[in-house]
């Protein structure tokens, strides 16, 4: 698994999610926790927002109870 940082455009584009919807499911604690890399910018560990993607994907297809 990768512990690379990365940012939340490339999030966007790997779960197809809007900034606000991003935002919204971090709020609600459904999303992996972002980190602070800045006084105004965030990150994400890249191996969370695979494991997240992996997740949605086998729930959508009945392989999770």
């Amino acid at each position: 698994m990768s512990e690379s940082l990365i940012r939340l455009s490339e999030v966007q584009r790997r779960t197809g999610y809007s900034k606000a919807w991003i935002y919204r499911l971090l709020k609600e604690e459904r999303f992996p926790s972002s980190i602070k890399i800045g006084s105004r910018a965030i990150a994400f560990i890249e191996s969370e927002i695979d494991e997240w993607i992996n997740q949605r994907i086998a729930e959508s297809r009945g392989e999770v109870a």
